[in-house]
């Protein structure tokens, strides 16, 4: 049986039109040997499409560098990460880089969910109190999640790029062995990504996402090196997840009110435009001034998410990027970099060499995160009813996730 759902799910990521080759050499992007598939000198993957070359890594199926040319015609690296792939390894403290959260991205209350009856407890690795050490609750998949360990590429061309990894039954604490493909595509101006999981042994929860660090201007901002000036915007965001003071869902849903703090729908506006109301404070968690928030995704059914409407948009007036996200998923989790301090380096194709004003590192909102995924922590959540959107087994559906970045130039209004 195992074997049959392996080769299954290969084939639909693994084909002829797949076979490995090296990506094409560029003035401004490494490549490897022409005759010798592989990484190149700094163990990079890089693929390109029109108009933008990215570069990936095994270590977390991460992305490590995103270039698109601005405005002016600069080419800017606007994802954050490490010069060299051994890196990430190395850093203990990178806050999961561009990598795949898994196998359960977000937070579980209590390290703790019930299946069919039956009570699970995950490794623990956040928040830690007297009484739980290790932490009150589980971040990302555990201390050795999906994204601290080391995928295999399956597949690599010029424009595309296959990452697996198998998920041990335990492993985590979390139940059965879990099967995934993460695919990362490049068009014109674009990075399309499709996340495709398979529970082979035992009903388990799966959840994914893409935790890629972003700053439009390449951190490279003469007048700023925060991020608090790009312009955001969530036409169905009209509703979040509440969440007590460690960010874990308490099953309410709660309205996001035009004009408030985490009304990004109503309207675009930048990211720091409510950092002078109150309420901004202790909006991502006990004594954190920001956003580490779930939105909803409402969209009217049936829709077709390729094509009926991004489901946000961040956009810099500075650098003239703009990027419109479709996804498939049914929650947005924004993350405005609350907890960056200035310790984090930045990249060789990044940032400022002669502005003093600013060292070359990612400062407290220098950056943010946007996830695609749904519900947070819905496993806990049961009267939300999303148990197929979380609950895989053994012969039936995968875990399927999608999204779509979309990258423009232009001069969209971006108000105070």
């Amino acid at each position: 049986m195992r074997v049959s759902i392996l080769a299954a799910a290969a084939a639909v990521f693994v084909g002829a039109s797949s076979a490995a080759s090296v990506p094409s050499s560029s003035a401004s992007v490494p490549s490897s040997s022409a005759s010798v598939p592989g990484p190149d000198a700094n163990g990079k993957y890089w693929i390109h499409g029109e108009g933008i070359s990215a570069a990936f890594i095994p270590y977390g199926a991460s992305i490590s560098d995103l270039l698109i040319k601005d405005q002016y015609g600069i080419t800017r690296d606007i994802v954050a990460g490490f010069d060299n792939a051994s890196y990430y390894s190395i850093d203990k403290q990178h806050p999961h880089f561009g990598g795949v959260p898994g196998r359960y991205a977000n937070r579980i209350k209590n390290s703790t969910f019930e299946i069919d009856g039956v009570s699970y407890k995950v490794t623990p690795n956040e928040n830690p109190t007297a009484q739980a050490p290790l932490g009150a609750d589980t971040l990302h998949g555990g201390p050795d999640g999906w994204d601290w360990r080391n995928f295999t590429v399956v597949a690599y061309t010029n424009s595309s790029i296959t990452f697996s990894i198998v998920d041990p039954d335990g492993k985590e604490g979390f139940p059965g062995e879990v099967v995934a493909f993460i695919t990362y595509s490049l068009g014109k101006m674009t990075w399309d990504f499709k996340m495709v999981a398979i529970a082979t042994t035992k009903t388990t929860p799966i959840m994914l996402s893409s935790h890629t660090y972003w700053n439009l201007d390449g951190f490279s901002n003469n007048q700023t090196n925060l991020a608090l000036n790009h312009s955001f915007y969530m036409p169905y965001g009209g509703q979040r997840v509440d969440v007590d003071n460690i960010l874990i869902p308490t099953g309410d849903i709660i309205a996001n009110k035009p004009g408030s703090v985490n009304d990004f729908w109503s309207a675009p506006k930048q990211v720091g435009h409510s950092f002078n109301d109150p309420e901004i404070h202790g909006n991502c968690g006990f004594n954190c001034t920001g956003y580490d928030t779930c939105y909803l995704v409402n969209r009217d059914f049936p829709y077709d998410w390729r094509k009926d409407g991004y489901v946000a948009r961040m956009q810099s007036a500075w650098s003239g990027i703009q990027v419109d996200i479709y996804s498939d998923q049914e929650a947005f989790q924004l993350y405005s970099c609350n907890f960056q301090d200035g310790t984090m380096a930045l990249k060789k194709s990044q940032g400022l060499f002669d502005n003093p004003k600013f060292p070359r590192t990612i400062p407290k909102y220098g950056c943010f995160v946007m996830e695609v995924e749904d519900w947070i922590d819905a496993i806990n959540q049961p009267q939300w009813q999303r148990e197929k959107k979380h609950i895989f087994s053994p012969g039936g559906d995968p875990y399927v996730l999608q999204a779509s970045y979309r990258f423009s130039i232009n001069s969209t209004a971006t108000p105070a």
